[in-house]
């Protein structure tokens, strides 16, 4: 619990993925929606592509903490030394 109250680990990473998921179910559910209401070419272009775009947008987000993460440890390597 103190990683989270001085900021150490972020909770923004899960809340990432339940994001993803969720936006993945609106990319499709909107291109359903299309197909239905007689766009058929773009709620197939929705459907196809709309979940890549969506990863896409996700995992550059995800980076960003991943970095963050990564340069806290090597921060943390060179405290020992003098």
């Amino acid at each position: 619990m103190n990683d989270y109250l001085t900021f150490d680990k972020f909770i923004t990473p899960v809340i990432i993925q339940i994001l993803f998921w969720l936006g993945l179910a609106t990319v499709v559910i909107l291109g359903l929606l299309a197909i239905v209401n007689g766009g058929a070419v773009q709620g197939l272009f929705l459907i196809l592509l709309g979940p890549i775009i969506w990863r896409v947008y996700m995992e550059l987000l995800l980076v960003m903490f991943k970095i963050r993460e990564e340069l806290y440890l090597i921060r943390k390597q060179g405290e020992g030394r003098p």
